[in-house]
């Protein structure tokens, strides 16, 4: 279970982070939560797909890392095998926290970092936290930047998603897929961009969509989906490995 404590260069000043990619770590998963202002990078190596809540209704975007649970077929022996890693991921163990103070009579909340002190990445090795009289390390500014870079892009993320709701540009997918060993695999659970009805919109639907930048990162999930034949063959690559 997760324990969250303020990140701070007295109780922590020792600290090392393991920034390894591997099982061990928790990267074996078969998708990767994506923000909308990643997706430019995410496109260019990964499927990006939308899960919705159940319960709320809500969707999220998803970058798939493989077809079976605890899957990621970019992870190897020697780490992620892609150029660019999903900043969820990239973050490990820290996280955004508030921290509310009084100024001027007022409530003041403040964004702060948190760590998962639970977290099996805390080591004795690996990238130092701070520097040795207090000071944040290269390492530490740029969680900061990746941190504060997530936190900044929710309200776009929010509004994206909400104009595709808006717009029914959402659909469910399934995916059937044959691999050279004979086996098959379904990919389901999963929502779409429904080109059909986004090239039915009018024009000022496009043009509100596109002064947004939304209508770019539309584009840019449906052209993600060339990287599922990526992933096809990551997979057979893999069962053929299995069976030598």
């Amino acid at each position: 279970m997760a324990k969250h404590a303020l990140l701070n260069n007295i109780e922590h000043k020792n600290l090392r982070i393991n920034t390894e990619k591997s099982e061990k770590f928790g990267n074996n998963k078969m998708h990767s939560l994506a923000f909308p202002f990643e997706f430019k990078e995410i496109q260019a190596h990964y499927p990006i797909f939308f899960h919705e809540d159940v319960q709320t209704g809500n969707f999220v975007a998803l970058a798939l890392l493989g077809f079976e649970k605890n899957e990621n077929l970019f992870l190897t022996k020697n780490g992620w095998d892609a150029d660019y890693i999903p900043l969820v991921i990239e973050r490990e163990p820290f996280l955004i926290g508030f921290q509310e103070k009084i100024e001027n009579g007022e409530t003041i909340t403040n964004t702060v970092i948190h760590i998962d002190m639970d977290s099996p990445r805390i080591s004795s090795e690996g990238e130092a936290v701070f520097l040795e009289h207090g000071g944040n390390t290269d390492y530490l500014n740029k969680i900061a930047d990746t941190l504060n870079v997530i936190h900044g892009g929710q309200n776009t993320t929010d509004a994206f998603m909400q104009a595709l709701k808006e717009y029914n540009l959402l659909e469910p997918f399934n995916l059937d897929i044959q691999l050279t060993n004979g086996t098959n695999n379904r990919l389901s659970g999963f929502h779409t961009i429904n080109e059909e009805t986004l090239y039915a919109l009018k024009g000022e639907i496009l043009e509100k969509l596109n002064s947004s930048g939304f209508l770019m990162l539309i584009y840019m999930v449906i052209a993600s989906h060339a990287n599922i034949n990526k992933l096809i063959a990551l997979k057979n690559k893999k069962e053929n490995t299995k069976s030598l």
